[in-house]
């Protein structure tokens, strides 16, 4: 139900009265209700918080830069060679020198006489030689070469990774995040429709209590008229003391009606405050019976345009949408997903120069790629979301027959309502002749006390009846616009 078309063609004016009222049309107090309303609130914040996921959404397929650092200290530093190798290479001369000296023994051995001691002379020329200590100290440069300073270690990297085919699961979820966006703001749409026609409610209760008041209070001044003339009678002994019992008693009744409806009107403007988010004790007041419309509305309506305008109809097609996107996100866990990235990556020490104790980096860039091969629990979701999609499916065909079988039934009840109002308004013409007739009656001695007070009771009866139907009809009209997703 939208704020335009309200029941009553009022003007949103809030006047103060000579008696300090503030008088409260329907606009007004709708206008209040949707400010003032907590729910609305909290379903406003879920429009936002949705809109916020829907950014999210679609910001997953976008690329993503991250950096990333680190510092680790070591006992030790890495060795890419070990303690035995480390000696090898220190004395690599002396070895070679060696190496040479037992070839040189294995080939001169066999010469006579002089064979052993030419090796002999030969191998100590060669250990003593400079070529040795060369070699040597090659060796040992070699071996300091090797070492690494690696027991303080630092890194860093810069990276970009973009989605390239995630099997469908990104677009997916950025769809299901907008669905949802628009589903929070069909709720929020259901929330303010059910907050104007609980204010209806409460705002068209005070009206019928505040008239069924001054009704109780003009049935009173009947009865106190009743009994001073009764008393008058019963003082000139053309009455009873029992009848002026009689009408004592009614008047009586009629006080403790008075207060009761007197505690309602109380009652019902607190509601209506509280709803309008107004103090309780506010003292407000509102429109009077002879304001309250009475067109008659015709219930033809149409079935195929009530159910696109129904807030419900409107959920359970986004939940539809939704749990097909359900099913492709449960397929997608089949289907292959490729990513690119690239970055940066520095190191120090610098593992792309030896090792140094500075800073150095390197670009780099590369393809990731995932294919599922065995997964049977991806059957299984896909079978679950293609189930839920089909509950939801008949979840909308019930909804069908439902709110068909609602709006028919409203459109009914309106209809009875303007007959009970026809029926009222013919039966108050009736009442309304009879207490005339009993009242003139009384007064020439025709009729007693008890036909009187028979026919003030079935007038009040009769105006009391005319204001339910009344207030019968405007609910009825409201109900029926809800159904009908006006």
């Amino acid at each position: 139900m939208s704020v335009q078309k309200l029941i009553l063609p009022l003007l949103m004016t809030l006047t103060v009265g000579a008696m300090g009222q503030e008088r409260l049309t329907l606009d007004t107090c709708r206008a209040r209700a949707l400010r003032a309303n907590r729910s609305l609130k909290q379903a406003e914040m879920k429009v936002a918080e949705t809109d916020a996921l829907q950014k999210v959404a679609f910001c997953q397929m976008l690329p993503k830069v991250t950096a990333n650092g680190g510092y680790m200290w070591m006992e030790k530093s890495v060795n890419l060679i070990s303690d035995e190798q480390q000696g090898q290479l220190s004395h690599l001369g002396d070895n070679i020198s060696a190496d040479i000296g037992q070839a040189l023994h294995s080939e001169l051995d066999n010469v006579p006489l002089v064979g052993n001691a030419i090796a002999d002379a030969l191998t100590n020329e060669l250990a003593g030689s400079e070529l040795t200590a060369s070699v040597n100290s090659l060796g040992q440069n070699l071996v300091q070469s090797l070492e690494t300073d690696t027991r303080n270690m630092g890194g860093g990297v810069v990276t970009l990774t973009q989605p390239v085919y995630m099997g469908g699961k990104l677009l997916a979820a950025h769809r299901t995040a907008a669905l949802m966006h628009s589903l929070a703001g069909v709720e929020l749409s259901q929330k303010q429709r059910e907050t104007l026609i609980s204010v209806d409610e409460a705002y068209w209760q005070v009206v019928s209590v505040e008239y069924k008041k001054a009704l109780a209070e003009q049935y009173a001044a009947l009865l106190d008229t009743l009994e001073h003339n009764m008393q008058l009678m019963v003082d000139a002994e053309m009455a009873t003391q029992g009848d002026l019992a009689k009408v004592r008693v009614k008047h009586n009744e009629a006080q403790m009606s008075l207060t009761k409806a007197s505690n309602g009107l109380m009652l019902a403007k607190m509601l209506l405050s509280e709803r309008c988010g107004m103090p309780l004790d506010s003292d407000i007041e509102v429109a009077t019976a002879s304001e309250i419309p009475t067109v008659h509305r015709t219930s033809e309506v149409s079935l195929d345009s009530v159910l696109t305008k129904r807030s419900e109809m409107q959920m359970l097609r986004i939940a539809d949408s939704i749990a097909a996107q359900g099913v492709r996100i449960a397929a997608s866990t089949l289907k292959p997903n490729i990513a690119v990235s690239g970055g940066y990556l520095m190191t120090n020490p610098n593992v792309f120069d030896g090792f140094k104790n500075e800073w150095g980096g390197s670009w780099m860039a590369g393809v990731v790629v995932n294919i599922p091969i065995v997964h049977p629990s991806g059957v299984y979701a896909i079978k679950a979301a293609k189930a839920k999609r089909n509950e939801v499916a008949w979840q909308i065909e019930e909804a069908k027959e439902m709110i068909a079988l609602q709006v028919k039934k409203l459109s009914c009840e309106l209809e009875l309502a303007y007959k009970h109002l026809a029926q009222a308004e013919s039966d108050l013409s009736v009442a309304e002749n009879n207490l005339r007739l009993a009242d003139e009656s009384f007064k020439a001695g025709m009729c007693s006390s008890s036909d009187l007070m028979a026919a003030q009771t079935a007038w009040m009866k009769a105006e009391s009846e005319i204001i339910d139907a009344q207030i019968e009809i405007e609910m009825d009209k409201i109900y029926l616009n809800q159904a009908l997703g006006e």
